[in-house]
């Protein structure tokens, strides 16, 4: 097992709970490799191995806000979020970076880094990973394109912009990163689906750079099997009936699909079901969620850390996850770690992770009609679902191991 290598993870918050590049950091720590992690906020306490930055970084966050706001006035709602990195904070010099021999740059926005504070980073010579949760690293600053391929050439008149020319800021993001990219061959990009993957093959960004699929992983210390009876008195729900789980942030994203979501439980409750109630969870009381649903909800707020969020999968029967957007499905393959199936959409990582009338339901994009039907087939003839093979945390490990041994074989001795 190495003990020499050392790697740092950079992201913009560091929340406690559902962060895959969290869990990363802490899988790989426990095998042997030295794993650190620095981000500009936090809601884990500093240690040795954690570290967030000053209050003047977080200045300078703020005040990007103000640009991002300004590039985002005439961003089109439904086509979800578009970033232009203006402000960020220079890193390079952090002992963190310093002491890394390979560098993970993953979720980055948001004020922590901008293209000066990543090519800084270039410059240092170290191999660095991009883990792609989304696909903002390979188009010209769209996080999801939904149908659009323009990255693959010129991002002009962007689909996301009122009246967008074709020579608009996505244009131009577009070009500035395909001349930082081409600029350094220490540049490394893994997705976490095959999904993603593939997309990132066809890049004009990233189609001639290093690719590689590697799964996120969960703790399976956590996401386990628990007693469903037990479970539901510890968080006060309902010990009979059918619960049915929902989890999100933002319920009305437009990434989220609740519309379609919502039309779904119309149906499912016109075949006289009764005794289902939805737990919600995610996000905060919402009355008009609540009205416009035709089932018993209960809102169980935002979960503070993951023995929570693991109760809550353990606690319903079915999970639904109407995602129009995913880049890979962290909240379903926690549910199936803890045994409970799930109903999506066929769209994005998803059909990696459910194995369709096996261990959930894949349902067509946006039928709400076929996701009544999942919806009602897991009810009736899945009692429980699993996670495949594949998303061990110990083989995916091995995964970043064999990295590591590519990019850094210098660095690498195990």
């Amino acid at each position: 097992m190495n003990k020499m290598i050392k790697v740092v993870h950079l992201q913009t918050h560091l929340p406690s709970s559902g962060n895959a590049a969290f869990r990363l950091h802490q899988a790989l720590n426990q095998n042997g490799v030295h794993s650190r992690m620095l981000s500009l906020t936090s809601d884990v306490a500093p240690n040795t191995n954690l570290n967030h930055l000053n209050l003047k970084a977080t200045i300078v966050a703020r005040l990007n806000s103000k640009f991002h706001n300004r590039h985002n006035e005439n961003v089109i709602e439904k086509f979800g979020l578009f970033s232009y990195p203006v402000l960020g904070t220079d890193i390079s010099n952090h002992h963190f970076v310093r002491e890394a021999d390979v560098i993970y740059i993953h979720w980055v926005l948001a004020g922590f880094l901008n293209f000066s504070g990543l090519e800084k980073l270039m410059k240092l010579g170290k191999p660095i990973i991009f883990f792609m949760h989304d696909m903002w690293t390979i188009t010209g600053g769209c996080h999801h394109s939904f149908t659009c391929t323009k990255y693959s050439g010129t991002c002009s008149k962007c689909q996301m912009f009122e009246n967008a020319k074709t020579n608009g800021l996505p244009a131009k993001e577009l070009r500035k990163k395909v001349r930082l990219y081409h600029k350094y061959d220490n540049l490394n990009f893994v997705s976490p689906s095959n999904w993603l993957y593939e997309l990132a093959k066809k890049s004009v960004l990233t189609k001639d750079k290093p690719l590689f699929h590697i799964p996120n992983l969960v703790d399976t210390t956590i996401f386990k099997p628990a007693d469903k009876k037990t479970v539901r008195q510890i968080l006060n729900l309902p010990n009979t009936g059918t619960l049915i789980g929902f989890g999100a942030i933002s319920p009305k994203s437009p990434y989220k699909g609740w519309s379609y979501l919502k039309k779904a439980f119309e149906l499912v409750a016109e075949q006289g079901r009764e005794d289902i109630g939805i737990v919600i969870f995610g996000s905060d009381y919402d009355q008009e969620i609540e009205q416009a649903l035709p089932f018993k909800c209960y809102f169980v707020g935002r979960l503070r850390d993951e023995y929570s969020s693991a109760l809550v999968y353990n606690a319903v029967d079915l999970f639904v996850a109407p995602s129009l957007a995913e880049t890979f499905g962290l909240v379903i393959l926690e549910s199936l770690r803890c045994g409970t199936p799930v109903v999506a959409f066929k769209t994005g990582g998803i059909p990696e992770l459910i194995r369709h009338k096996k261990n959930g339901y894949l349902a067509k994009y946006k039928d709400s009609l076929d996701l009544a039907e999942g919806i009602l087939f897991c009810l009736n003839m899945l009692s429980s679902g699993e996670a495949l093979p594949e998303f061990d945390t110990e083989v995916i490990v091995k995964q970043h191991l064999a990295l590591y041994k590519q990019i850094a074989p210098n660095k690498f001795i195990g």
